[in-house]
């Protein structure tokens, strides 16, 4: 069918907004097999990533479980830092930073996890809103994010790249370190918790939910099936994928990066009786609506009853009035409910 006028120009507006991003890398391809207990001289790395996968998935409450943290400290700016429980290559990405936005009084809670290559500032503006309706709000930096970025990188490249065994590890890190923030919550006196998490934001907030059963409710704005799926077809990670397509297929990269990815767990029945909120653009070229509706009808198969929430636009465009506007107001009302 051609396309509509409305479709076109929400289209044109997501390819301008992709390309002001100017310092995005074709960096080369790694299996990376020493970030995931792995030798970089191992000679059939392929079966290596694979038994390592299986066994993550099989073990998954043991592979995102954390530690105890005993070093965290909340400065007179309310940024709350700790040693994160996985150690990386990279000793500043190693210190998790979130900022704190506490409510007028102790109660529900939100564990904010921001889009992939996200500022410091980024989703303030959402912190802010759920303070104003007594929640009170924390913003995680994830890994290898503003203050935790590798020296000599200007982007993310670790938690989505074309290293298998790194962006494994990173989005581990990444689990625990929210699982970590949510202890931190729980010590202070708020029970009643919430994750709140934006593109990959919602994937490791999707997976922190079915492993964690302290967050009463998940809401998700951005909705995917497999890692795999998205790094090769999404418009923003085709960088990604071109360092990737001539060594491994898109059904290889699935089953290895099936332990970071939020279908598998549905595919099992996790989180099917969790309370859950997933907004999404019918003209998403970076999480393609084909595969947002396969996740919702997996979980429907499954017998979860999530809520949803279709906008007539794509990834960067939610951003915009009265989108976002209209997002904000359902995504805030769903956490008063639910954290009730």
């Amino acid at each position: 069918m051609a396309m509509s006028w409305y479709e076109h120009a929400i289209r044109r507006y997501e390819h301008r907004r992709w390309t002001t991003d100017d310092n995005r890398m074709v960096r080369p391809f790694e299996w990376g097999l020493e970030h995931i207990n792995g030798s970089a001289a191992h000679d059939d790395p392929r079966s290596f990533v694979r038994q390592y996968a299986q066994h993550a998935i099989a073990n998954s409450d043991d592979w995102y479980a954390t530690r105890d943290v005993r070093d965290y400290r909340l400065d007179e700016n309310n940024v709350l830092t700790f040693t994160s429980t996985v150690e990386s290559p990279w000793p500043e990405n190693n210190t998790v930073h979130a900022q704190f936005f506490p409510g007028k009084k102790i109660g529900p809670a939100v564990l904010i996890l921001p889009n992939w290559n996200a500022k410091w500032h980024g989703q303030v503006a959402l912190c802010h809103w759920l303070q104003r309706i007594g929640i009170s709000a924390m913003k995680m930096s994830l890994p290898y994010h503003d203050r935790r970025m590798a020296i000599g990188h200007e982007r993310a490249d670790q938690l989505v790249g074309p290293n298998v065994g790194l962006t494994l590890h990173a989005n581990r890190q990444a689990v625990q370190d929210a699982r970590a923030c949510l202890t931190w919550l729980e010590q202070r006196g708020y029970h009643r918790l919430g994750i709140l998490g934006t593109s990959i934001g919602s994937s490791v907030g999707y997976i922190t939910l079915v492993h964690d059963l302290r967050v009463r409710a998940g809401g998700f704005f951005h909705v995917s099936t497999y890692f795999a799926d998205v790094v090769s077809q999404g418009m923003t990670t085709n960088h990604v994928w071109e360092a990737l397509r001539h060594d491994v297929s898109v059904e290889e990269l699935r089953e290895f990066w099936a332990p970071i990815s939020p279908m598998p767990y549905v595919e099992r029945g996790r989180g099917a009786g969790r309370n859950t909120f997933m907004v999404y653009g019918k003209y998403d070229p970076t999480f393609l609506p084909e595969l947002t509706h396969e996740m919702l009808s997996s979980l429907r198969r499954h017998g979860a009853e999530t809520r949803t929430l279709e906008l007539p636009v794509g990834h960067y465009s939610l951003e915009l009035p009265p989108f976002s506007y209209v997002a904000g107001y359902r995504m805030f009302t769903y956490f008063l409910q639910a954290l009730a």
